[in-house]
């Protein structure tokens, strides 16, 4: 009996046993060097899968969004840094957190302090977010008196307590080849730490040093004189992360089923349900051009196969995707049809599906919208 019968439309597999062993392995590598683990809860968004890391005792998570972090601590979880800036549209929600949570918040401005301090009547712990090449988020790393200033009005106010430097080198999912993403690592860890010995040496000591992206936290022999680590997509991985060689195929632990509605071998060509509301237009940088996700046949035990040579995502629409097959490929398919599409970037597929379904057939629910 086809083991996926039931699924009709674009569905989102997921093979815990895969995510379970990368949760074991990162929570593993952290424990072994003495860093604190902090994975990032935004790329499964699930309480279910959340229980995984606690097993692992994982104890410290992050967190995208207010209504991410409620969320979580509805479900137990007491320690929550929210790593996106202060937004002071949600003081309230912030206040409300604060008083059932151990908080961490990141903060970048002096104003924005000064706004938490008069506003906030339970403690908080701040982190200055550090901008050490991304260019998105954060002050320049090498910008000390913009950190102390900042210091200096956080220390104004007894609910404030600016406990180190965070940053979040994104840098990395850029990179072409694995060595630059070690690279990136270890220039992300110097650039820290020269600043918290900057800011020691002004008087302001004993600040940690946050780090967390999955390239560099993946491939790295040792962490350095970091405390806390928070990667988040390693515990699914995905095309991306695959491309640049953040991880190995059996690492992968998500896919999307897709049904196919047209063939056309003229072109090498298929037609799934499944499009940019499905995976989002996140894209793999290929050599010769850009593209919306791997391509993977049915597989009972695993899920999906390694990726097929040659198959990729070359379009997407609303509800259609575009898949380039080989000829030989093609051969082997039919409407009706399912076949699997590894995406680019899990993080948005997972918000924008909504739920999981495991090779056993059971469904794993994330958080409401």
């Amino acid at each position: 009996m086809d083991p996926f019968i039931e699924i009709t439309k674009p569905t989102l597999l997921l093979n815990s046993e895969r995510a379970r062993r990368n949760i074991q392995w990162m929570a593993a590598r952290a424990r072994e060097q003495g860093i604190h683990f902090r994975p990032h809860f935004k790329t499964h968004q699930s309480t279910v899968i959340g229980e995984w890391f606690r097993t692992e005792g994982v104890h410290e998570i992050t967190v995208s969004s207010v209504d991410m972090a409620g969320y979580f601590a509805d479900n137990g979880w007491r320690d929550i840094t929210l790593a996106f800036p202060v937004n002071l549209r949600q003081m309230d929600e912030i206040q409300a957190l604060a008083e059932r949570v151990d908080l961490g918040l990141l903060v970048e401005s002096r104003e924005v302090v000064a706004q938490l301090g008069r506003n906030l009547s339970s403690p908080v712990k701040l982190w200055l977010k550090v901008d050490t090449g991304l260019h998105r988020a954060g002050l320049p790393w090498d910008q000390v008196e913009s950190f102390t200033s900042i210091i200096e009005e956080a220390n104004r106010y007894k609910k404030l307590k600016v406990f180190g430097l965070l940053t979040h080198a994104g840098n990395t999912y850029h990179a072409q080849s694995t060595q630059e993403i070690i690279q990136i690592y270890h220039q992300t860890e110097y650039r820290m730490n020269k600043l918290r010995n900057w800011l020691a040496d002004k008087g302001w000591g004993e600040m940690q040093v946050s780090i967390g992206d999955t390239p560099g936290c993946s491939l790295v022999d040792q962490f350095g004189s970091v405390d806390e680590i928070r990667p988040g997509n390693f515990v699914f991985y995905d095309a991306q992360q695959y491309s640049i060689g953040a991880c190995h195929q059996e690492q992968i632990a998500t896919a999307v089923a897709c049904p196919v509605v047209a063939i056309h071998p003229e072109r090498n060509e298929i037609v799934i349900y499944g499009g940019a509301i499905h995976f989002s237009k996140d894209w793999v940088e290929g050599m010769d051009s850009n593209y919306f996700g791997m391509v993977a046949w049915m597989d009972e035990k695993q899920g999906w196969s390694e990726p097929i040579p040659g198959a990729r995502v070359t379009g997407l629409s609303q509800e259609h995707g575009i898949i380039q097959l080989p000829g030989d490929a093609i051969e082997r398919i039919q409407p009706g049809d399912l076949i699997c599409v590894i995406p680019p970037h899990i993080c948005l597929v997972v918000q924008a599906m909504g739920r999981y379904r495991t090779l056993d057939g059971e469904w794993i629910d994330i958080m409401p919208s």
